[in-house]
């Protein structure tokens, strides 16, 4: 499957319920979707947890998916497997994916915390201000991706550039910063819509044109786990609204 001059990578998953399909984990997703868009041929193999098959022992003993094998090294802790990848497979042979804009890396990374506290609160009473905690959060997300990057601004002209239609967080390609906001925000986006009939409202226009340019690229569609896996492995975590 490799040619003589690519390392032998595989990345190994959490598998979803079946024991082989993809499962639901931002993290598993987040190292598939860096290997997918530096273009290296690799394998992906699930691992059913419940079963803790031998390979989990010989590979990688007490640690959970994602982990790599590069060649014959286990990588099992994702910040350094994605720091290790964007080291070694480098430019000229694979693209550089790191955000140029510092502000991308970090734009929505609370969105996760303020959406889990909303979905594991059961009080009726917290519930309001739980769900404006979880806008505030997205509707920051929104005036980042709305609001012009340096590049996008050109001092020597006389107009001002006062928005962005930008697809992607740190412009017209996918990065790191992308790989790791998009797996949460997919989750945050189908758990809230299952266990709280809750949309991203429609008026946070350039988080829709990003969503949807996400969902357009395979990178991106065709590595989510089924919305399926994603309301079971919340089935337990989004409490009922007592």
């Amino acid at each position: 499957m490799s040619d003589a001059n690519q390392p032998k990578l595989e990345l190994f998953v959490k598998a979803g319920s079946d024991g082989q399909s993809i499962g639901n984990c931002p993290f598993s997703q987040r190292l598939f979707m860096v290997l997918w868009l530096k273009g290296v041929v690799f394998d992906v193999t699930t691992v059913d947890m419940k079963r803790k098959p031998d390979i989990l022992k010989d590979l990688a003993p007490g640690a959970q998916p994602p982990f790599l094998l590069y060649e014959s090294e286990v990588k099992t802790d994702t910040n350094k497997i994605e720091e290790f990848l964007e080291e070694t497979l480098c430019p000229p042979k694979y693209p550089r994916l790191a955000a140029r804009n510092p502000e991308s890396n970090t734009a929505g990374l609370d969105i996760f915390s303020k959406f889990s506290a909303y979905i594991k609160n059961s009080n009726p009473q917290a519930n309001e201000n739980l769900e404006k905690g979880l806008l505030k959060a997205l509707k920051k997300l929104d005036d980042y991706l709305g609001s012009p990057l340096p590049d996008e601004v050109d001092e020597n002209s006389a107009d001002e550039v006062t928005s962005s239609s930008r697809p992607f967080l740190d412009g017209q390609t996918l990065t790191l910063a992308d790989c790791n906001l998009l797996p949460k925000l997919h989750i945050v986006k189908v758990v809230c819509l299952k266990y709280r009939s809750f949309r991203i409202p429609d008026s946070l226009t350039n988080l829709w044109r990003y969503l949807n340019a996400a969902y357009a690229k395979d990178e991106f569609s065709s590595t989510c786990p089924v919305d399926e896996e994603i309301h079971s492995a919340y089935s337990c975590v989004a409490k009922a609204l007592k």
